[in-house]
């Protein structure tokens, strides 16, 4: 089908994606995480299990973190997502990637971006978690490599950067 056309079972849904305005063709009722992947070629944003169950599919819903793989289009409609994508970039990348690169935090990295966009949200409601904090915002992200204390160190070392250099939590393309 060609793309300027709509699919006869799908109404067009309007949204901000990574600060930019866009209309997303795909069903109404289809995942958000297959219109980022398919349709936006987004693909930092990643299917676990399908579920709501891992957390590798989350985005950032107007500041906060959700799941991609179970949020309906028709959910989303007006509304501001950001994905690891509109995080930061390879040349000024977000403080949480920053020092997850620092802290060696990631290995086979599939969970990150999820586990990236979870933080952030904390970081939105809370500048100054603490451990109990951090790993309460976690724990709907799986991590099967074993890196979750240097996961925790990378939040605190990011979150103590974005304190002292007076930061705006909100990430590229989020609502500041």
């Amino acid at each position: 089908m060609p793309a300027d056309q709509t699919p006869p079972d799908s109404t067009p849904v309007a949204l901000r994606i990574n600060g930019q305005s866009v209309v997303l063709r795909s069903p109404r009722d289809s995942a958000l995480l297959y219109a980022l992947r398919d349709e936006l070629s987004l693909t930092g944003t990643h299917y676990g299990c399908g579920a709501n169950q891992c957390g590798a599919c989350h985005v950032l819903l107007d500041g906060k973190a959700v799941a991609s793989c179970d949020t309906p289009l028709w959910a989303v409609a007006g509304k501001s997502i950001v994905t690891i994508e509109g995080l930061g970039s390879a040349g000024q990348p977000h403080p949480l990637q920053q020092a997850f690169l620092e802290e060696q935090a990631g290995q086979c990295g599939y969970c990150l971006s999820g586990i990236l966009i979870s933080a952030a949200a904390l970081l939105e409601v809370n500048p100054d978690p603490d451990e109990a904090q951090i790993r309460a915002a976690l724990q709907g992200n799986l991590c099967r490599c074993g890196a979750h204390n240097r996961m925790l160190r990378a939040v605190r070392l990011a979150a103590q950067r974005m304190r002292e250099a007076g930061q705006q939590v909100a990430p590229q393309g989020g609502a500041a």
